[in-house]
């Protein structure tokens, strides 16, 4: 009997040279390895966000923090450049829901 890893769907590289393929079979494992370790990520910060919000509104505090926001929009620009805004609203919105 064969498991699920003997019928493992290659996705085409776009080269015919089996040298090429190989490492870009390679590097998207990697990315592969990645993507996994980057979704646990944002979940664990999803959580760790909602917790804060849920603490800081039951003790009486405002449902988000501008200046911690902005500080986090500037860390992601500067981080990553002009993606990083839109990366860092996305993950902001995600553990406080949408404004």
């Amino acid at each position: 009997m064969s498991s699920a890893e003997d019928f493992e769907i290659r996705m085409p590289s776009g080269t015919d040279d089996p040298l090429s393929d190989a490492e870009i079979q390679q590097y998207r494992k990697e990315i592969d390895r990645l993507d996994k370790v980057i979704i646990e990520s944002i979940q664990r910060r999803t959580a760790i966000s909602q917790a804060i919000g849920k603490t800081r509104m039951g003790s009486g505090g405002t449902r988000l923090v501008h200046t911690r926001e902005v500080a986090i929009i500037n860390q992601f620009r500067e981080q990553l450049g002009e993606e990083g805004p839109q990366l860092a609203g996305i993950l902001l919105r995600l553990g406080r829901g949408k404004l």
